[in-house]
């Protein structure tokens, strides 16, 4: 998913070499995890809001409102962003998005109480804005939090975390967000009330421990205000970078957020909301398990090939998903599942089998081959910028905005 190894701007950083930093590295870790883990939840809160609100069929567009509000806010903020953290600096800047985060957390919990599709999406909008500006800090943070030399692995180690949350977050979803006993869509979207209150302390306590950190000073390039000749916009490279971070994130969210409602659909063979829901943490653990290997790859294999390769082979499984034979031909995968018994009001979660047909195996592969696109399209549009890097990664991050559209 977007947003979990790349940097986003050129720092000159000032720390002492005697200091421990373990705490401030732990720290960022988790921030990478919750990144994702919230992000993904996105896909989730899809299908429960979609029983809760009883939206049309050809009401789709309005349940893709939570990713046209949520990704539409790297659009407005990135930029405006970087120039936050220019004037407080990074520390101030972490800890004001991580506020704008809990904010955004806690306003779901009014939008439940008052049954509230659009307070919901104001609240995606806010969530979306405070991570647009962590996107900016976290990552030189990351990077300046020890010896330069170890920076590309704690960078990497985020990047592996984030992708691990987008794994988990699907399953949490399936067992806490989702219950086949309720039928009231006061109950429904009360599920959520719980876990986002505990979401939003767990962020809001991280800002106040940040406060208290001590961190190494960042100072962005170019802070004295020094003028640049020329234009981001005469770099090709970059445009065609930015290009593929817009449509890559596009295509990753369409499919993460429409795989549930599409595998409920007859012709995946109306599979149940949970069952439905498992299938998605597979889509995103492929993009984890990818994520993994990638690095290793890109070693072996230029990444202007690799990211060829990956994009060609997500194109031909996109095709193949749609033929009637991947359609009519079925395949057994394996799922862990909550079964409820409704009237003792008690559930057990087992693993069972789901028959599922291959187009939609298809699908949930592409995720394996989205994997290693981000970490490949961002340096490859951002190489050679020299002092226009910070402002090259900052339209690099605004393009994530693609996954509005």
């Amino acid at each position: 998913m977007a947003g979990g190894s790349a940097s986003t701007g050129s720092v000159n950083v000032q720390h002492d070499g005697n200091q421990n930093y373990g705490l401030p590295i732990a720290i960022m870790s988790i921030l990478f995890f919750l990144i994702g883990f919230i992000t993904v939840l996105n896909d989730i809160l899809i299908p429960v809001l979609e029983n809760v609100f009883e939206f049309k069929e050809d009401e789709t567009w309005k349940l893709m409102l939570i990713q046209f509000c949520f990704f539409t806010a790297y659009g407005i903020m990135s930029v405006p962003g970087g120039l936050i953290i220019k004037k407080i600096g990074y520390k101030k800047g972490t800890i004001l998005s991580l506020l704008i985060v809990a904010i955004g957390i806690f306003l779901i919990y009014p939008a439940t109480i008052y049954m509230s599709y659009p307070l919901v999406l104001l609240a995606l909008f806010v969530i979306g804005n405070g991570f647009a500006i962590l996107q900016v800090s976290i990552n030189p943070y990351l990077i300046a939090l020890g010896s330069p030399e170890t920076g590309a692995a704690r960078l990497n180690l985020g990047g592996a975390l984030n992708s691990t949350a987008t794994f988990v977050g699907p399953i949490f979803g399936a067992f806490i967000l989702i219950s086949a006993c309720l039928t009231n869509p006061v109950d429904k979207i009360a599920t959520l009330q719980v876990p986002y209150l505990i979401f939003g302390t767990i962020i809001f306590a991280i800002a106040i421990l940040l406060l208290f950190t001590k961190l190494p000073k960042l100072a962005m390039e170019n802070e004295a205000g020094e003028k640049l000749e020329g234009s981001i916009f005469d770099f090709k490279h970059l445009l065609f970078g930015a290009g593929g971070i817009f449509f890559y994130v596009g295509a990753e969210v369409v499919i993460g957020s429409l795989m549930g409602k599409y595998f409920k659909s007859e012709a995946m063979g109306s599979l149940r909301e949970n069952e439905a829901i498992f299938l998605i943490a597979y889509y995103w653990g492929g993009a984890m398990i990818g994520r993994f290997a990638g690095s290793n790859i890109t070693k072996k294999i230029a990444p202007n090939k690799a990211l060829a390769f990956v994009a060609v082979g997500a194109f031909i499984l996109i095709g193949l998903s749609m033929t009637s034979f991947m359609l009519d031909s079925k395949i057994s995968m394996p799922i862990l599942e909550k079964v409820q018994d409704c009237d003792s009001n008690t559930s057990e979660i087992i693993f069972s089998w789901v028959k599922l047909p291959l187009g939609g195996l298809c699908l949930i592969l592409v995720g394996l081959f989205n994997s290693i696109m981000w970490p490949t399209i961002f340096p490859l549009g951002t190489a050679g910028l020299g002092k226009w890097t910070s402002k090259g990664s900052g339209l690099m991050v605004t393009m994530v905005a693609g996954g509005a559209f």
